[in-house]
């Protein structure tokens, strides 16, 4: 991974120091391991090989990379709008950036969490982690030399690896977005932060091809193809160090994307849409023993503890992970005992810092689990699907929503608050 740098506040109040608006993720390969310097660069329904079978007879899509299965397995019931006085479901989204595996065992790791307590997970896929390094020269990026990238392109075998979890992660009801390819960040002419709309349609042209064209690509032929339709499946992505949003709209809203999750730190109320995608960024929470807040990923809250250093001395790990699960938590109880505002957590898979901040989502994850398994209206989503159970509310239920502020309990309780606005016998008559 390159060397991790301070970015300033960005817009979260008097209230937030500086630290709050870190870049939302370092420069890493698949597992969040150091990369190359910048410019460088068996359950129910298995199969025999215990990986778990398409929902129907696969179709295959282009050169065989990928095909379509049939509807997604492990989905939700289909959302309905909240009634008169009812309360809005606590939704969590867990997010990788990445989403490589590198034989750390990370990625089904959280697989296995997930399927053990019934939740759905989104990972953004970043398209070269399909892609052999020996045709990195197949990369054209926006303002860069061909073939460069800020992450390290993943050996043949972690290629296969990934290869073999993403088609699971699909297939147990995760959505795979995307996190683009090369992750260039900051300040430079090559960064993600000046491209054009029409260069970002470039980076997601190669993005979606190095996944539909894998096989092709690697001439690999005992592999199976991915399950999904990747031109149907990505709705959505977060982009590197949350730079970019701005121009990447456009194009994703061309392209028919129903989310982006790039905003550079935002609160936790309820969101709104942005040039007509809805606009999900990571959110500050409240950071024990401090009087700021952080950005709800991992690599936000390394920043704060070790500011530069993923190997920071050992000493110092038991605090900090108990720092950044309670981080996580904290986020959780808020929302979900005042305004119920969605709370949104951003991830590598990586090990730094001796693996505290998996741990320390992990910890997280079960303590939100344990609410949802005592009975609490919690849905642990992915972002496709919670913009799904968006997109059918009642506008004015979502503008009412939006009027709480963070931790903001709503007046007279939920039952009063939902219930539709009636209107005044003055107001009435001079309607008439």
């Amino acid at each position: 991974m390159g060397a991790i740098t301070r970015r300033g506040a960005l817009g979260l109040g008097a209230g937030a120091a500086a630290a709050v608006g870190l870049v939302g993720c370092g420069s890493e390969n698949g597992s969040g391991e150091p990369g190359r310097a910048h410019g460088s660069k068996g359950s129910k329904g298995s199969g025999k090989d215990g990986s778990p079978k398409p929902t129907a007879t696969a179709r295959p899509l282009g050169d065989g990379s990928t095909s379509f299965t049939g509807k997604q397995p492990h989905q939700p019931a289909k959302p309905e709008p909240l009634e008169p006085g009812q309360e809005p479901p606590q939704f969590v989204v867990f997010s990788w950036d990445g989403a490589g595996e590198v034989g750390n065992g990370l990625f089904p790791r959280f697989l296995d969490l997930a399927k053990k307590h019934g939740a759905s997970m989104t990972f953004f896929l970043s398209g070269l982690y399909l892609l052999p390094e020996s045709k990195k020269r197949l990369y054209d990026p926006p303002n860069n030399p061909r073939g460069a990238s800020d992450i390290g392109y993943l050996t043949d075998e972690h290629v296969k690896m990934t290869l073999e979890n993403v088609r699971r992660a699909w297939l147990e009801g995760h959505e795979i977005g995307t996190h683009f390819n090369g992750h260039f960040c900051g300040e430079g002419h090559g960064s993600v932060g000046r491209w054009t709309p029409a260069q970002w349609q470039s980076e997601i042209d190669q993005a979606k091809g190095f996944v539909k064209e894998w096989r092709t690509n690697t001439g690999w032929t005992d592999l199976p193809a991915l399950p999904f339709d990747y031109d149907k499946e990505l709705v959505g992505g977060r982009t590197p160090c949350l730079l970019g949003q701005d121009n990447l709209l456009p194009t994703a809203r061309a392209l028919g994307w129903r989310y982006d999750a790039s905003s550079p730190g935002g609160r936790q109320v309820w969101p709104a849409k942005k040039q007509g995608i809805w606009d999900l960024p990571l959110q500050a929470v409240p950071f024990p023993g401090h009087s700021f807040e952080v950005l709800s990923m991992d690599y936000n809250i390394l920043a704060n503890q070790s500011i530069n250093s993923t190997n920071a001395p050992a000493h110092n790990y038991p605090g900090w992970r108990e720092q950044a699960s309670q981080a996580y938590i904290q986020g959780f109880k808020r929302a979900y005992e005042t305004n119920r505002a969605p709370f949104f957590v951003g991830n590598h898979f990586e090990k730094w810092n001796g693996g505290i901040y998996m741990d320390a989502v992990e910890d997280a994850f079960k303590h939100i689990a344990r609410e949802k398994e005592n009975g609490a209206d919690v849905r642990i989503v992915s972002f496709r699907q919670f913009v799904d159970w968006m997109d059918v509310q009642k506008p004015q239920v979502l503008e009412k929503l939006r009027t709480l502020d963070v931790g903001q309990q709503p007046a007279g309780g939920w039952k009063a608050f939902t219930q539709p606005e009636t209107a005044t016998p003055s107001s009435t008559a001079s309607a008439a």
